[in-house]
């Protein structure tokens, strides 16, 4: 039986509480201010009157699902608040050393240079969830309202039009019953509503299919990153210090490298990313961060060292021809949810940034004009497609596609392409969806049972290398338990059969936090999913990789999650 909702207007509606849609917010309530003031000050003019902005977050508080490495280019921070630095911007170091350097299984080459793409000279290292958590503080100084706690679970529309979202329902039990705490979702209602749910958002995922605003395009592409945050002895590392790596322990047919940032308080943030386009059924991205660690480098880096959190997250990494439409009537799409990472440099922060400010722009001219249509709209993408930000991803066009023949290949056409400023290896380089490219166990290993040592295989000690059970509670995961699983797995047999023969439960290893577990019985043999849904940390990988796309990631109840504070 369908519920009645409450119904709440908003003028401006921005779904996601991470940086894109912050950055958004907050401009766009100072520009309304400024106007404002002018307007007053001029006597003449239409002044804007009670515009309510309202931003959406899942997480229990604004920064308990951002997360990324990261190394923040400031370009587009100074443009959103030129007194960054006076408002006391969580920064954890500018880059003041960096190295790249190649890792075999024992040893450490580092590069004579810094590749041009990965010299960030003038960057600061951040934690992500504190700079949400900060950009969300002025963005409720200057009016935002925020609603941490809510999860947005569908799109409302009149006819083709956006018109806003419906929150998920609370207090509703496993078997789908309302409990005694049951509160339904409401309809937010909005003008114009902004989509920056990050990397594979679930409303963003429904937009771009219900419109096909990727036809002709090539298909998003992803990375997963895992990673924690040690506190470490003294003077290992100094804040700001930034390490990037690659080889080990990837083989050379996966995309993805390591990194290392030096933090304030002798912390240093490390993690892997790893290419969801890999082959192996196998791999296992969490294991892959673990054998990372056992590196003579980075174990000496660590020892006697404690580790504080630990999370993990997808990003995009499709690059300039994986970017859907971003504008229909009544709705933007910015930062990760558009594609908008420069996959060659690994930043996406200054870009999200800038889409929301260049939302807040258009949204501002619209509110003048009391239009919403796409028409009106365009202007954000017009005014994205000019910026510093599209020329950067425009010129790393092709460089997630450039690792399709290894990494040795990747990286001589890399270079080729950069020096060359685009000019080698201009035109489109064609892409398939992540899922499709994991090949059958037989095919790999030429076995069906391949032994643990080809597995690749370890033993986790508890003290520098963790199981993924141990390591989730690093990340302040909690979820009501009594509530629906918000992993839908479309046909469970296609998991004992097909899944099996070819890949024997692939979704048992790519997911970060042991959601899903294959339960084999004693006696019979036969398998049994056990879906530990209240492990999710929300990365996204599962909707991504499953080959045979059976399992579908939806919101649960507002405020589950992880509860990141320095990731």
């Amino acid at each position: 039986m369908e519920q009645d909702r409450e119904i709440m207007e908003v003028d401006v509606l921005f779904a996601g509480g991470g940086i894109a849609c912050l950055s958004g917010a907050l401009h766009l309530a100072n520009r309304i201010k400024k106007h404002n003031e002018k307007v007053v000050q001029q006597g003449k003019g239409k002044t804007l009157d009670d515009i309510v902005i309202a931003v959406l977050e899942k997480g229990g508080f604004v920064g308990a699902h951002s997360i990324s490495g990261a190394v923040m280019d400031p370009v587009s921070l100074k443009e959103l608040v030129p007194d960054f630095l006076e408002k006391e911007a969580p920064l954890e170091g500018k880059v003041n050393k960096e190295e790249v350097c190649l890792l075999t299984s024992r040893k450490k080459i580092k590069f004579p240079i810094v590749p041009p793409p990965l010299d960030n000279h003038g960057n600061y290292v951040v934690s992500l969830s504190k700079l949400a958590q900060w950009l969300g503080s002025l963005a409720e100084e200057s009016g935002v309202d925020i609603f941490p706690g809510f999860a947005g679970t569908e799109i409302l529309y009149d006819g083709k039009r956006i018109i806003g979202i419906q929150t998920g329902d609370k207090g509703v039990d496993a078997d789908g019953t309302r409990k005694s705490n049951f509160e339904p979702g409401i309809n937010l209602q909005a003008k114009v509503t902004v989509f920056g749910e990050g990397a594979r958002g679930n409303l963003t995922k429904t937009l771009i299919e219900k419109f096909g605003l990727d036809k002709g395009k090539n298909p998003q592409s992803y990375v997963v990153g895992v990673k924690e945050v040690w506190e470490i002895p003294e003077g290992r590392i100094t804040a700001g210090q930034v390490i990037h790596t690659m080889g080990y322990p990837h083989k050379s047919d996966t995309y993805g490298g390591g990194f290392i940032y030096g933090m304030k308080n002798n912390m240093v943030t490390l993690g892997l990313l790893t290419g969801l386009d890999y082959k192996d059924p196998f791999l296992d991205p969490h294991r892959e961060f673990q054998k990372l660690k056992l590196h003579p480098f980075i174990a000496d880096l660590l020892k006697n060292g404690k580790i504080i959190q630990y999370g993990a997250k997808t990003a995009p990494v499709g690059g300039y021809f994986s970017i859907p439409e971003l504008v229909l009537d009544g709705g933007i799409i910015i930062g990760d949810s558009a594609s908008l990472f420069i996959s060659q440099k690994i930043k996406g922060i200054h870009a999200a940034i800038k889409s929301g400010i260049l939302a807040g722009d258009t949204i501002f001219d619209a509110l003048l004009k009391d239009d919403f249509s796409k028409v009106q709209l365009e202007s954000y993408k017009t005014s994205l497609y000019q910026t510093h930000v599209m020329k950067e991803i425009y010129n790393s066009r092709n460089f997630h596609q450039f690792f399709k023949n290894g990494l040795w290949m990747a990286v001589i056409k890399a270079g080729l392409h950069y020096l060359s400023e685009g000019r080698i290896f201009k035109s489109r380089l064609y892409a398939e969806h992540d899922f499709n490219h994991m090949k059958k166990v037989s095919d790999i290993y030429g076995t069906d049972s391949p032994a643990d040592e080809q597995k690749g295989s370890i033993k986790f000690d508890g003290e520098l290398t963790f199981d993924k059970e141990s390591d989730l509670f690093y990340s302040g995961t909690i979820h009501e338990e009594r509530q629906t699983p918000h992993l839908k797995i479309k046909d469970i047999n296609v998991c004992y059969t097909r899944c099996r023969d070819k890949y024997q439960y692939p979704c048992v290893r790519f997911c970060p936090a042991n959601v899903y577990e294959m339960v084999i019985d004693g006696q019979t043999g036969r398998p049994s999913m056990k879906l530990n849904f209240s492990n999710c940390v929300h990365c996204k990988t599962c909707d991504i990789k499953d080959p045979f796309e059976n399992i579908t990631w939806v919101p649960p109840e507002g405020g589950g999650g992880p509860q990141y504070t320095l990731m």
